[in-house]
């Protein structure tokens, strides 16, 4: 099996949760996340099945939608309600108005810092595991890109956000962010992913609903979520040549460093990148998974 799966996430169940769900449905088959998504969280995960967990990136850096919902006057160690609650001590009670005046603030490219639960790593540790011991965890500010924030309800203390963003933002310290620039504090308490790139969760499947006679079915081709790369079609008696680790060679210089090489079938058979002005090699190969099942 080679591709993605759009899943629905429910709430309380880890992203390694669904990934060990469908794992045993397709032992010895290779599955992994492109994206975790906090356990409170519902929404879009999607799935790499068997070769694609080597495009796992690809998908990662893609842009991102969700809804969250907020709560004001109120912080946590967590950032969300999980975590242990302190009531900010007269805090202002804010308005739609006052709240939707700080939004800009939060847009385009700007520095966050990412929360002390979180699995980054800190001193060779995970950030969270310095955090459950009662460390001061600090990490230091990265630059994420917030490419829309919309205020879509409000009904004091609470708040619901629409955000549009690139990858490695932490929702929940944007809550956190915007609390404190308010001067009231916030946590977040509830997440749903809504997409990423061209994964809607209009189109998920729910985890439930996933079983060996469907999995084939439900299978979304590898290439298909690639479609911010260029695309080139190759013959199939080219697919052996790249297993041989040939290189393709175009008439013209490309204007880009990476393409997509899909058979006439438009299976994914590597993903090219420049090694030369007209020259291109592998950088990921798919060409042996595709001899071997013609020759099986």
């Amino acid at each position: 099996m080679f591709g993605f799966l759009n899943i629905n996430k429910p709430p309380h169940v880890t992203s390694r949760g669904a990934v060990n769900a469908v794992q045993k449905l397709i032992k010895p088959t290779r599955v992994g996340h492109a994206g975790t998504l906090d356990p409170l969280a519902t929404g879009v995960l999607v799935l790499c099945i068997g070769p694609a967990t080597r495009l796992t990136r690809f998908i990662q850096d893609q842009p991102k939608v969700y809804l969250a919902d907020f709560e004001l006057g109120i912080v946590s160690d967590t950032e969300d309600r999980y975590g242990e609650k302190t009531v900010v001590p007269s805090a202002p009670q804010i308005s739609a108005d006052q709240l939707a005046e700080v939004l800009p603030f939060f847009t385009g490219e700007i520095l966050q810092r990412p929360p002390a639960f979180s699995a980054l790593k800190l001193q060779g540790k995970r950030a969270y595991t310095l955090a459950r011991q009662g460390k001061d965890v600090q990490l230091a500010p990265r630059k994420i890109q917030i490419h829309n924030l919309q205020l879509v309800d409000f009904s004091y203390p609470k708040f619901r956000l629409r955000i549009h963003c690139g990858s490695g933002t932490y929702v929940r310290s944007l809550g956190r962010d915007i609390g404190e620039k308010l001067g009231s504090g916030a946590i977040m308490t509830a997440l749903t992913r809504v997409s990423i790139g061209d994964f809607q969760l209009a189109n998920a499947i729910s985890l439930d609903a996933i079983n060996e006679s469907n999995l084939d079915s439900i299978l979304i081709n590898a290439s298909q979520p690639l479609n911010h790369l260029e695309s080139i079609e190759i013959p199939k008696k080219e697919i052996e040549r790249f297993a041989n680790g040939h290189t393709w060679s175009f008439d013209t210089a490309p204007p880009w460093d990476l393409v997509k090489a899909i058979d006439p079938e438009g299976r994914l058979v590597a993903i090219l990148q420049r090694k030369s002005a007209k020259l291109f090699t592998p950088s990921i190969n798919f060409a042996h998974y595709w001899v071997e099942r013609k020759s099986n």
